[in-house]
């Protein structure tokens, strides 16, 4: 926290120009259009879903928990705050404190999302598809502060959507491949009946946006990932979380071979 501290005062805040303005003007048109289009049917099929399907759903719905995130990160730097830092080696450091970073990113973007999340659950106190069939799709009751009145946006969502928007920084060559897990485990909130389409994009945009703010104040403090020229910034190339043993080169000599998330090639 010292470290932080004292880079956020002496660097300056030097962020690429995103037009948040245009992205939050799409995410809203797209929210109210799956809105107009899709909440009423998903209403109505809440309870019409075979049970194996919803069984199926049931078992993934889970994996958008933000506990699967936040305990191994906690754990991590639980660890690093228990180990001697001065007895590692200089390869054992590096990796420690990629680990510590990374921890600290997913640990603070989840953190950060649920608490905006959940003031705008009760703020807006949407009703469930479980009163579709009393309420309908539109019953709003602010500041109902129950869980019944708490669907906009989905909380399952915006942590896929942090983990997604990381994941995308990270590892952009398999962006669609993330893209389609994590809207898919996403989704699943409407065929349990707890979210209605539009509560699942709206919270999915809102956790992607807030990882990318997130690893814009990382590349300010020089945690995780580099400046660019124009766009998002991009992993640093000593930011490996895995790292093999040494392999013979044709010439005998020893090779460090570096792979990990960030790592997009071999380095001697």
């Amino acid at each position: 926290m010292r470290i932080v501290r004292r880079r956020l005062a002496t660097r300056p805040a030097r962020y690429p120009k995103i037009l948040w303005s245009v992205w939050a003007v799409a995410w809203l048109l797209l929210t109210i259009a799956v809105s107009t289009r899709f909440d009423d049917a998903a209403g109505a099929m809440v309870r019409q879903w075979s049970p194996g399907f919803k069984r199926f759903t049931e078992f993934f719905t889970v994996f958008g928990l933000g506990g699967w995130y936040l305990i191994p990160s906690a754990l991590v730097l639980l660890a690093a705050n228990l180990t001697d830092w001065r007895s590692l080696s200089r390869r054992a450091l590096m990796t420690l404190y990629n680990w510590t970073s990374f921890a600290f990113i997913v640990v603070g973007s989840i953190a950060a999302s649920a608490l905006v999340v959940n003031v705008l659950k009760y703020g807006v106190g949407r009703a469930r598809p479980m009163n579709f069939s009393k309420l309908g799709d539109l019953s709003l009751h602010p500041f109902a502060m129950e869980a019944s009145f708490a669907s906009f946006p989905s909380g399952h969502a915006t942590t896929m959507g942090v983990i997604f928007g990381l994941a995308l920084l990270m590892l952009p060559q398999r962006k669609w491949m993330l893209l389609a897990v994590t809207l898919a485990i996403a989704s699943t909130r409407i065929f349990v009946g707890a979210h209605y389409p539009s509560d699942t994009v709206a919270g999915f945009g809102l956790g992607c946006a807030v990882a990318i703010a997130s690893a814009l104040v990382f590349t300010r403090l020089g945690f995780i990932f580099r400046h660019t020229t124009n766009g998002l910034p991009v992993p640093k190339t000593t930011f490996r979380l895995f790292r093999r043993a040494r392999k013979p080169d044709r010439n005998g000599a020893s090779r460090q071979t570096n792979l990990g998330i960030g790592a997009t090639r071999a380095n001697p």
